[in-house]
């Protein structure tokens, strides 16, 4: 009888260690991965479907997944601005819903359920600098928001053109609560893992220290995930985030593919990470939301190819990795985001596979995503070497879409090396000749 009743006590024991968020909802067992080792995916709904779209995401689950990707970002999902507003996401009113649009907090929660179970995190865009117009906040408490000095009314976000947007005052520290009170609801009641905190640097960075702090408080034995969509300094130093942006990183490279020397991605890429603490990472990206709007991977950087050449260039130096939902099927028009825009999941299925095949790289190898980077300066060709626990590979990436040679380094000239890219033996003499942006990623 005292085995029975230890037996049950037991059993009782592991049931109450469960994860579950506030409300009693069980959560998949899931653990969020070290920061060096995120690859994300973000997912636009708007391109999945025209309504219930969170639904439409879920029905996908196994495809993301198959990629290698280990952190779902969601866009906004929340109830969008009809007053002056365009029907973007980043215009909401209000922060503890979802728009019927994208479907219901129950089918959010199933998505976060089925991210788990696949071994993924999933964290959703946070909007904190500004509301809608029509958000309750507007009326019920204006003096949450930053006034116009000489006719004291409300105004957009000051040096924008975000007409549709009301600018917040952070100055006022009642709504700073109902902020972070927000932010918790997302996290303890629906069970995410982060949030990417979008104009990151428009919010004073003592506002995001508090909130971070209160936000990883409630959490309690979870670990989240905290993305600024920023590049200041104290976006680590004082406000506590995990990652935040490659901007720079993202503008020189497109440079590069115009013409300029492939050696100056690796000055871009020292002063980023020069510029950030031990143990934090920059977000690296061909494109996310915000570029495609302008021009897609396959056409900002000359093929399918030249995508594909760009993506190793982005992602090998220092990791970070970025897919935004559509350039693995090399999507080839604008996306505007604030509206649908159907995307065909089975077109361009080798690009796809390569997409698959260098995350899985990636994934394999930590060599390739945190190991110690020596460059190789040329004008055309990005060479570099990453190493790691006796790990050795050399990186090859023809940033022109010509035929390039280039010599080879000390160490590598007439060495027998497998290319892992295509599983294949490579002799090496002194120096090699790439086709039209072709990449090489060679193991001794």
């Amino acid at each position: 009888m005292k085995k029975v009743f230890l037996m049950l006590g037991v059993l009782a024991l592991l049931a109450a260690c469960k994860p579950t968020t506030s409300n009693g909802n069980e959560t998949a067992k899931f653990e969020l991965p070290a920061v060096d080792d995120i690859v994300m995916y973000q997912v636009n709904p708007r391109v999945f479907a025209p309504e219930k779209s969170l639904n439409a995401v879920a029905a996908r689950i196994d495809s993301i997944s198959d990629l290698g990707v280990n952190v779902m970002w969601v866009m906004p999902i929340y109830p969008i601005g009809i007053e002056k507003g365009k029907n973007s996401p980043y215009s909401i009113r209000d922060y503890k819903a979802i728009a019927p649009e994208f479907g219901t907090v129950e089918d959010f929660q199933n998505l976060a359920k089925v991210c788990h179970e696949h071994g993924m995190a999933i964290i959703i865009d946070w909007v904190a600098n500004h509301t809608a117009w029509d958000h309750p906040w507007v009326k019920e408490h204006p003096e949450w928001y930053t006034h116009d000095e000489e006719t004291d009314t409300i105004i957009h976000p000051k040096g924008t053109d975000w007409l549709d947007i009301a600018d917040l005052n952070y100055d006022n520290a009642d709504m700073r609560a109902a902020m972070i009170d927000a932010m918790k609801f997302w996290i303890v009641e629906v069970g995410l893992d982060g949030f990417r905190c979008d104009y990151a640097d428009g919010v004073p960075a003592d506002f995001w220290e508090e909130a971070l702090s209160e936000l990883r408080k409630a959490a309690g034995d979870r670990k989240l995930l905290m993305l600024a969509e920023g590049n200041r300094e104290d976006n680590f130093t004082k406000a506590g985030f995990d990652m935040n942006y490659a901007w720079d990183y993202k503008r020189e490279l497109v440079k590069v593919w115009e013409g300029a020397p492939a050696e100056n991605l690796f000055k871009a890429d020292k002063e980023e990470f020069d510029s950030i603490p031990e143990g934090k990472l920059k977000l690296r990206f061909t494109t996310n939301h915000d570029h495609s709007t302008e021009a897609v991977p396959c056409v900002q950087f000359g093929s399918d190819q030249g995508a594909l050449a760009a993506l190793v260039a982005t992602i090998f130096p220092h990791g970070g990795a970025l897919i935004y939902g559509s350039q693995e099927v090399g999507y080839d028009k604008t996306i505007n985001f604030f509206e649908y825009v159907p995307v065909d999941w089975t077109a361009k299925p080798e690009v796809r596979a390569e997409h698959k095949n260098l995350i899985g790289l990636y994934n394999t190898y930590p060599a390739l995503r945190k190991g110690k980077m020596t460059p190789y300066p040329d004008k055309d060709v990005m060479a570099f070497e990453k190493s790691l626990d006796g790990e050795t590979f050399l990186v090859l990436v023809n940033v022109r879409n010509a035929e390039k040679e280039i010599s080879l380094p000390e160490g590598w000239a007439n060495e027998n090396t497998k290319n892992v890219d295509k599983d294949e033996e490579v002799a090496l003499g002194t120096s090699i000749k790439l086709s039209p942006y072709q990449y090489l990623i060679l193991k001794k």
